[in-house]
């Protein structure tokens, strides 16, 4: 008469035990505001050498990249070394003019107003958003989404 009970506790222990498992799964990954802004450093200089194949290494092989300079999403490495070959081939040089740093267990986002300057003079300010997720296997935080698009009107200086 016991066997009731027994699968009782049977049930919970098993719970119990996906809690625990589920929580391990998702250990949080220590970082700060300096970490994150590092990240787009990190980015940055992988842009000046040249090697759209670099600048994909950041980002994480399930990602999403909407560019400032196509219309076209990029989801898979294959397009986003595609739009790099391109935009690479400009010289950009990317600064942070302002942003907003969120960190959260597993994931970061940094997000803001950058300039891009490019060899022929011209420049570009963009909006962007960077979303970061830790990858324990890479051991290493990836873009896991960016987003980036040219400010939609010039707005005259006030004296």
């Amino acid at each position: 008469m016991n066997y009731p009970l027994a699968l009782v506790l049977a049930g919970v222990s098993t719970v119990s035990y996906s809690l625990q498992a589920a929580e391990s799964s998702q250990r949080c990954q220590a970082t700060n505001e300096a970490q994150v802004a590092a990240l787009f450093e990190r980015w940055n200089d992988d842009l000046a050498t040249g090697d759209p194949k670099k600048v994909v290494e950041n980002y994480a092989e399930s990602s999403l990249l909407l560019p400032t300079l196509s219309n076209r999403p990029r989801r898979t490495p294959e397009e986003k070394q595609d739009y790099f070959v391109h935009f690479l081939e400009k010289k950009p040089s990317g600064a942070v003019d302002e942003r907003m740093i969120q960190i959260d267990c597993t994931t970061a986002v940094d997000a803001g107003i950058y300039t891009f300057s490019f060899a022929d003079g011209s420049e570009v300010k963009a909006r962007y958003t960077f979303t970061y997720k830790w990858d324990p296997q890479a051991d290493q935080w990836l873009i896991s989404s960016h987003h980036s698009s040219a400010m939609p009107e010039v707005i005259p200086v006030l004296d």
